[in-house]
Parts: C-alpha cells; sequence; structure tokens
C-alpha cells in the first residue's frame, strides 16, 4: 500500500521537474518479494516500512552525523523508480521491520510521520507547553498528535475551518482560521501570555513562515518543515528584539523506529487521515483525488 503527497503530485504535473520516465511513489509498506545475495536482516516474506531516503554515506556531511542533509542523497520515487507499481527495489537499509498488530494502512503514513517526529524533538518540546501548529494537513494533524503524545496544549492554525473537527478530534484543545482574527491575539488567549511556547510549521508556504513568527511568544521556538517555493518577506528586527529561535527541520535520520512505535501504540492515529483509496490502475483518479477539498492523504492499493 502507498500513499500519494505533494511531492507526487507536483511531479505528475510536471511543475517539478525529474528525469523522465519515472515510476513515482514514495510513502509505502509491503512484502519482501526477494533479497539480494548478501543482504541480512531482511527475508523474503518480511513485512517492513520503507524510508524512501538514503545518503551516500561518505561524505563531510554523512561521515559527522548529519545524513539527512546529504548532497547526494537519493529518493526513491524521485531520483530512482518508486512504488506505484507492483515490485519496487530499495537497498536493505531502507527496510523497517513492520510492527506486529499494526496494519498496513496505520503504517501508510510513517514518512511523513517521522518528518514531524524529527521536527517536535528539534523544538525540545515540554509537557505542559502552549504549541502551535500552522497548517492541518497531514504534517500538521500528525504535528498535532506527536505534540500531545508529549502532553503539550495544541492550537491548530489554519487558512480554513474545514478539518478543524478532526483536528479537535485527534486531540486540539483550540483552532483558528485565518479569517478569524489576528493570530497574535489568538496566541495569547490560548496561552495567557505573550504567545505559544512553540509552533511547528508545516504548510510550506510564505505566508506559513510570516504566521509561525505571529504566534510565537518573545524567547520561543519556531520549526519550520515545509519548503515554501517563492521568496519569504521575514521582519527580523522582531526576530532579534524578541530573541526567537528559529530551526529548519529537514526530512528524518533515526526517526522512522519511534514513528513506528507511536502508531503501534497508538499515541497517533494515521488512519482518519486516509480519506480515499485507489487500485494502481486507477493511479490518474487518485492523483485527481489529491487535490479535491475533502482530500487529507490518498492511499493506492499496489498489490
Amino acid at each position: 500500500m502507498a500513499g500519494l503527497c505533494g511531492t507526487d503530485y507536483r511531479i505528475w504535473t510536471g511543475d517539478r521537474v525529474v528525469q523522465y520516465p519515472r515510476v513515482l511513489g514514495h510513502e509505502f509498506v509491503g512484502r519482501v518479494a526477494a533479497a539480494g545475495t548478501g543482504v541480512s536482516g531482511v527475508r523474503p516474506g518480511d513485512r517492513v516500512v520503507i524510508e524512501p531516503n538514503y545518503a551516500c554515506g561518505t561524505c563531510p556531511l554523512c561521515l559527522e552525523g548529519n545524513r539527512n542533509l546529504c548532497l547526494a542523497r537519493t529518493a526513491v520515487g524521485i531520483d530512482v523508480d518508486g512504488c506505484f507499481a507492483e515490485v519496487v527495489r530499495v537497498p536493505a537499509r531502507c527496510c523497517w521491520p513492520a510492527p506486529e498488530g499494526a496494519a498496513d494502512e496505520d503504517l501508510l503514513v510513517t514518512e511523513p510521520l517521522a518528518v514531524v517526529v524529527r521536527a517536535v524533538a528539534r523544538a525540545a518540546v515540554g509537557p505542559n507547553e502552549c504549541a502551535a501548529v500552522v497548517g492541518a494537513g497531514t504534517l500538521g494533524l500528525l504535528a498535532l498528535q506527536v505534540l500531545r503524545g508529549r502532553r503539550a496544549r495544541v492550537l491548530v492554525v489554519s487558512r480554513s475551518d474545514r478539518r478543524f473537527a478532526l483536528a479537535r478530534e485527534l486531540g486540539a484543545s483550540a483552532t483558528h482560521a485565518m479569517s478569524d482574527g489576528a493570530l497574535d491575539a489568538a496566541a495569547r488567549a490560548f496561552s495567557g501570555r505573550e504567545g505559544v511556547d512553540v509552533v511547528i510549521e508545516t504548510a510550506g508556504t510564505a505566508d506559513a513562515v510570516t504566521h509561525a513568527l505571529d504566534l510565537v511568544r518573545p524567547g520561543g521556538r519556531v520549526v519550520l518543515t515545509g519548503l515554501p517555493h517563492e521568496p519569504t518577506p521575514v521582519a527580523f528586527f522582531s526576530v532579534v528584539r524578541r530573541e526567537v529561535t528559529i530551526a529548519g527541520s529537514m526530512i528524518y535520520q533515526d526517526e522512522f523506529p519511534e514513528a513506528m512505535r507511536l502508531v503501534a501504540a497508538g499515541t497517533v492515529r494515521t488512519r482518519p487521515l486516509v480519506t480515499h483509496r485507489f487500485a494502481l490502475d486507477a493511479l490518474g483518479e487518485a492523483f485527481a483525488a489529491h487535490r479535491r477539498p475533502d482530500s487529507i492523504k490518498v492511499a493506492v492499493l499496489t498489490a
């Protein structure tokens, strides 16, 4: 089973150009059909979740422990053929044993979940802190649950309120749409002080960065996970004056086991995020569904 995300959609439309032809897809879980000679730890029949990014392992960034920043990193479904196929070939080191008792559909979003597990860890969120999540898409709704797992109170902020009912069901203490008034006032009302302690940005737009800075209190922390594709104006006077810490968080390093543990333990509920399901031969319909307002995560059944 595979998940379809915004990166897949941008490659499919040609907005993000890769070397074509390319089989897309990088969020997936499946069973090992065969293993090459010399492979240990992975056997035919094993159910595995795939970590789709792998580094070169030899550059200075890799050797110092920053393999997620490797400039020669390979991404399955982007640089090499991916999982929107009956069979896909991946390095054995990308295969994580699927936890017993966790269904394929529950593990479908392990890859984006690992992204926000790292982001929340980089924010060093503590119990009883006030946090805000900017964006109510897949990453935002996962970040909300990871923050709740750390016993933080969470405000979810989005451009519209269409996913707020689900956000509250998944643990949000409050929600705020952009049309509901100033963000700084909402953050003060929610936190009972100058703003929230931590903001996790997941929307990937220039506006989302500005919104994150509007929400955070003096001395607070902002972690950016999105990748805006347009210039981002930032009032750095305010950043310095308020001594705000801004950190980027790029994919993951060792977060896959923790992401799977959170799913297996029920701390993070992923199935409510899967809104559409399609067979592999209806992949075109799956891409069309990705753009629907009621879509969060589209699943593709490859077998």
